[in-house]
């Protein structure tokens, strides 16, 4: 990623489902969602609403990252959060982040549940620095490798 990247987050429409797709392929961390998946994330009339945001290059409109995030009374479950390799460490899953936090507070969501492989250090430290807690794990949740899931909570 280049220094003049300037992106702007916006809600995931059919169109990103490529770029999304292929950022998801990429990451050995991100999940293995069908396309089916993103298009129900992003149909309003779905049983579970959800919000997915992506953020793309505002000149380019490459997109560099996305999340989506499932809701449910007051609560919302961050489902995924992803950044293209080559955009990672320059804060974008933070504001990626921060733009789904105010999606979700004008949705009247006032707790944010996560749960993330206990391997995954980059992203336990990112949950951590976002303000995330630790509140149990899932022992053996996650398989290819089997290893335990880390439940975390955030009020908003």
């Amino acid at each position: 990623m280049n220094s003049s990247f300037s992106e702007r987050v916006r809600r995931m429409t059919p169109a990103d489902l490529d770029q999304v797709i292929e950022i998801a392929a990429s990451l050995k961390a991100a999940p293995d969602w069908p396309r089916t998946a993103y298009l129900m994330a992003m149909d309003p009339a779905a049983a579970r609403p959800r919000i997915a945001l992506v953020a793309e290059d505002s000149v380019s409109k490459t997109v560099a990252g996305f999340a989506v995030a499932s809701l449910l009374a007051s609560q919302a479950e961050l489902e995924t959060i992803a950044v293209a390799a080559a955009a990672q460490r320059h804060g974008l899953a933070r504001r990626i982040f921060v733009a789904l936090a105010a999606e979700l507070a004008l949705a009247e969501i006032t707790e944010i549940l996560l749960e993330v492989r206990a391997s995954n250090q980059p992203a336990l430290g990112l949950y951590r620095q976002l303000g995330f807690v630790e509140t149990g794990r899932r022992p053996r949740y996650y398989h290819d490798p089997v290893e335990d899931a880390v439940l975390m909570h955030l009020q908003l």
